[in-house]
């Protein structure tokens, strides 16, 4: 593909990725948003560990691609890249036995180390990426790659390749910032001898931060809602770097996370007890009854059913939980948690579940099919984060028809409309303040919505199901964001790819105007303008609409027939002929679309010609009337003295009865021999009957503008007469009508509709 016309090329590197790794929300981001950006136009490879926690069932199927060494402080450490395609997306896996062939991705003490490795790995690796394949972008996600923006500066910058790769970093969560001894300066990174990079990753006292690094050295920074771009940068969310995010907010904004709408389909779902759609939710309510029973909870159906399926630590507002749960679950709210946490929080579920059997249910585990069957068969969904950086967990409920209670902040507040009593607007609750009371007032807003008025409580379950969290919407903000950095690559539209399989899909067309050349000319205003000129050679140029107007094929035919069968005509003859050819176009175009074209006689007259003419001659395609005028001065009079002597015949034709079409089928044959003699004495026979034509042609016009079926004459014998009386004097106005009297020689039919219309 030519540079005007290539993707965006997104190197994406993570320290997790679903299905292979998966710790966290970093893992459904890095395996869902690649996959959208490949749709919005991006080409992605995505970077991921080679861990040795892998399922066989993906290791077995990578490719091995590349291997080099990569210098690491003073040691120098083999790294081997392992291509895979899963679902479209190019998958880089970065191996090193060492470092990353371990039982769980995080939690070791040389981590410091590790994804120094991953880092430098990644930035190394762009000279070896498969299919010649150049970045526009390296986008980073989170510490764990957060030193890649710095060692692509400090030491690739001069190289070609690199010089222009611009870098995003994600924050997906601040809290985690990969903090670790200043000793790893030099030892590992190599950066010590380095003032700006030691000056900008130094965080204290012999003390360095992976992520300052990132947000000092990145060309653009992002995080996952607005909301908590703008919490970041102060001190109760920044987390000591709030001042450097305040310093480089230009480069800040937060986009939303999407989920994967596919995974998270009620209408769909295997492993919830029956499926169901905003349209029709009685699934919904079977589903309750499952999860009760299955929870041990009393089965009813008046009581809302309130669910969290969380992290069980102070972050997730798990001390607000335990502070309100005894007055949620006296006042007839039944509550089941289901996650695995600190051990305080665990006994405390513990407790209440005790206490309040058959109200309360506690299950201290991880079963995401569980976590499913909860989001489909609750009423409400609990989340009172103390922080919040996007949350999915409430963009799933809201999928499966569950009212999320939330706290006002982050991603929460970003995607959860409360609700209005009075307009009855919203798709959930929520709550300003980190309070315990504030939170239970929250939740039994919902229950009393629940409970007394049913009816809105739908309504806002239907526009909670109604919300769009796909990935699309996120995928184009970030698609976004690369073009301002590399604004030289063009915007990607998919029907450019699309156009040359709309042009190999012409080979009938090409083959009938092969056999008639001049068919050009009359298929001329479906093309193009350039093309409307037809050149000298005799197979014309594939068109991509040609094949989609079927009429085009009969009008070439009868043109190419009315050639075969009239004899060339003098050059007065023609002059003669065209005033009555324009006077009777909007009459003829009526009667021949009003009669199908299996009906036609099988003998093709020049009364098909008219029809191309008239086709031809229509305001959206105004090269038409040169092409037709660019015919040779022969055809010229063979056409216009035939549409002169057949068009009253092909009034007659689309008359209904049998014998009009019969009488005008012998008398546009007879006229073949007509038009080669003088037609001096028939001219003078036929004088009545000129002037019975001529009032006829006058409704009929006005009809063909109204595309109703013209009156047919009395006589179809006369008709032709007349028409030949036409041809013998187009100084007579008494047959025209005041629109073609003005109209200039290249005025069209429907042109002409538009006149009479203001009129």
């Amino acid at each position: 593909m030519s540079d005007n016309h290539r993707k965006m090329n997104v190197v994406f590197a993570s320290a997790e990725a679903a299905p292979f790794v998966k710790t966290g929300g970093l893992g459904d981001v890095a395996g869902s948003l690649p996959a959208a950006l490949q749709k919005a136009g991006a080409n992605v490879i995505v970077m991921v560990p080679l861990y040795g926690t892998i399922s066989d069932e993906y290791k077995n199927k990578m490719e091995h691609v590349a291997e080099f060494y990569v210098s690491l402080g003073w040691r120098n450490e083999y790294c081997g890249l392992e291509r895979l395609v899963h679902n479209g997306v190019t998958y880089l896996f970065v191996d090193n036995k060492r470092y990353f062939d371990r039982d769980y991705p995080y939690g070791f003490f040389d981590d410091g180390e590790r994804f120094a490795f991953f880092s430098k790995a990644i930035t190394e690796s762009l000279q070896y990426l498969p299919d010649g394949f150049r970045p526009d972008i390296l986008h980073c996600n989170d510490w764990h790659t957060a030193l890649a923006p710095v060692f692509l500066r400090e030491f690739y910058q001069g190289m070609p390749l690199y010089e222009n790769v611009s870098t995003i970093f994600s924050i997906h969560n601040i809290a985690f910032q990969g903090q670790f001894s200043a000793k790893v300066l030099e030892d590992i990174c190599g950066l010590a001898h380095i003032p700006a990079a030691a000056f900008q990753l130094t965080c204290g006292h012999d003390a360095v931060n992976f992520m300052q690094g990132a947000l000092n050295y990145s060309d653009a920074i992002t995080t996952v809602s607005p909301t908590y771009a703008g919490e970041i940068q102060t001190p109760a969310y920044g987390e000591h770097l709030d001042g450097v995010l305040r310093r480089r907010r230009e480069a800040l904004q937060g986009i939303v996370n999407g989920i994967d709408t596919d995974h998270f389909n009620p209408e769909t779902d295997p492993a919830i007890a029956q499926n169901f759609s905003v349209s029709d939710r009685s699934g919904k309510a079977i589903c309750k009854a499952k999860l009760q029973e299955e929870l041990g909870l009393t089965v009813r159906d008046d009581q809302p059913l309130m669910t969290m399926v969380t992290r069980l630590t102070r972050q997730k507002g798990m001390d607000l939980v335990t502070y309100a749960l005894d007055r949620i679950l006296s006042n007839g709210v039944q509550v089941a948690v289901l996650g695995t946490g600190d051990y305080e929080y665990e006994n405390a579920l513990r407790y209440f579940a005790s206490k309040y059997p058959g109200q309360m249910a506690a299950r201290i585990q991880f079963d995401p099919a569980l976590s499913q069957r909860m989001y489909a068969g609750s009423d409400m969904f609990l989340m009172p984060s103390l922080f919040e950086p996007c949350g999915l967990s409430q963009m799933i409920a809201m999928r499966y028809g569950t009212l999320p209670v939330v706290r006002e902040t982050g991603g929460l507040k970003d995607t959860v409309i409360p609700y209005n009593y009075e307009t009855g607007e919203g798709t959930g609750f929520s709550f300003a303040n980190f309070n315990g009371d504030e939170m239970g007032d929250a939740v039994f807003r919902g229950a009393r919505l629940f409970w007394d008025n049913h009816d809105a409580w739908n309504n806002v379950v239907t526009q909670a199901m109604n919300q769009d969290f796909s990935w699309t919407r996120s995928a184009s903000k970030y698609m976004d964001l690369y073009r301002w950095m590399h604004p030289e690559v063009p915007v990607w539209v998919p029907e450019l790819e699309e156009k040359p399989e709309e042009i190999v899909e012409e080979p009938k067309t090409d083959e009938a105007a092969a056999e008639q050349p001049k068919a050009e000319e009359v298929k001329a205003p479906e093309a193009e303008a350039p093309a409307a000129k037809p050149a000298p050679a005799k197979k014309p140029a594939p068109r991509k609409t040609a094949a989609k107007k079927p009429a085009a094929k009969p009008a070439a035919e009868a043109v190419e027939a009315a050639k075969e069968e009239t004899p060339a005509a003098k050059k007065p003859a023609t002059k003669a002929a065209k005033p009555a050819a324009k006077k009777h176009a909007a009459a003829a175009a009526a009667a021949e679309a009003a009669e199908p074209a299996a009906e036609k006689p099988a003998v093709k007259t020049a009364a098909a010609k008219t029809v191309a003419r008239a086709v031809a001659e229509t305001p959206a395609k105004p090269a038409a009337a040169k092409a037709a005028t660019s015919k040779t001065t022969a055809a010229k009079a063979t056409a216009s003295k035939a549409a002169t002597t057949t068009k009253a015949a092909t009034k007659a034709t689309a008359a209904k009865s049998t014998a009009a079409k019969t009488t005008a089928t012998k008398a546009a044959t007879a006229t073949k021999t007509a038009v080669t003699k003088t037609a001096t004495a028939k001219t003078i026979a036929a004088k009545p009957a000129a002037e019975e034509a001529a009032s006829a042609v006058k409704p009929s016009a006005k009809a063909g503008m109204k595309d109703e079926e013209p009156k047919a004459p009395s006589s179809s014998v006369k008709t032709a007469t007349a028409a030949t009386k036409a041809a013998a004097k187009p100084e007579s106005k008494s047959a025209a009508t005041p629109a073609a009297e003005k109209k200039p020689a290249a005025k069209t039919v429907s042109s002409a509709r538009k006149t009479q219309k203001r009129r």
